[in-house]
């Protein structure tokens, strides 16, 4: 086929993210967070999710909303390795690319239905921005999506470390509950970028209802302030 290949949206993301600062650098890394999945009016039909509960997990295809550049460059410095080397873009999973196209596996936690806003996805673990531009929906397949001797390059050490979360509970108490442990999770995960490790310095992320404000040093990020967005 020649030519350029046209899609559109069949679904934007509800999440607690409206800015990419605090986002899980993967999918699935803070199980605790919830975002929904609203169709839209022309893709708003029963029929098309019938079957898809009997799957434990689905891959969402969406688009990088924010991050589509005129051009690309065939390398990109991944943050994991401090933003120092280059590799090549297809070893990496950044937003800069040819087609800005994420691919993420979600926790299918049911499908809500209301007259409004038809059959919606309720999910757990997503790691996209408020308002994302869903592709597509399709299920995860374990016999075929799984691969326990996968190896994983650059990335193989995965984001298993943790940072202690010091949350003053006064501080805690600002924040809704529905939302506390999300928010404690994605803290956990050390939402800095990987190359800033200033211990002195107060970074500000934006979740849910709330504005957070935090220091990072010796290994546990001090909640310092709260306040609703």
């Amino acid at each position: 086929m020649e030519g350029p290949i046209t899609m559109e949206p069949i679904a934007h993301i509800r999440t607690q993210f409206p800015d990419k600062f605090g986002i899980p650098r993967q999918s699935g890394m803070v199980d605790a967070l919830r975002a929904t999945v609203v169709f839209e009016p022309p893709y708003r039909k029963e029929e098309a999710l019938r079957g898809l509960t009997e799957f434990s997990h689905i891959w969402l295809i969406w688009q990088f909303s924010r991050a589509v550049r005129e051009g690309w460059s065939p390398t990109v410095r991944p943050p994991r390795l401090g933003g120092n080397e280059r590799l090549g873009v297809f070893a990496t999973r950044s937003p800069f690319r040819p087609n800005a196209i994420g691919l993420s596996c979600v926790r299918l936690l049911g499908i809500e239905r209301s007259e409004k806003e038809g059959s919606v996805l309720l999910v757990a673990g997503a790691d996209l921005l408020d308002g994302t531009p869903i592709l597509d929906v399709k299920p995860y397949l374990p016999y075929a999506d799984c691969h326990a001797e996968a190896t994983g390059g650059f990335a193989a050490g995965g984001d298993d470390h943790r940072l202690i979360v010091d949350f003053p509970p006064a501080l805690l108490e600002k924040v809704p509950p529905q939302e506390r442990e999300g928010l404690l999770g994605v803290l956990s995960c050390d939402p800095r970028p990987p190359y800033q490790k200033d211990p002195g310095r107060i970074y500000g992320m934006a979740f849910g209802s709330v504005e957070v404000r935090f220091t990072v040093a010796e290994g546990t990020l001090t909640v310092r302030d709260v306040e609703q967005r």
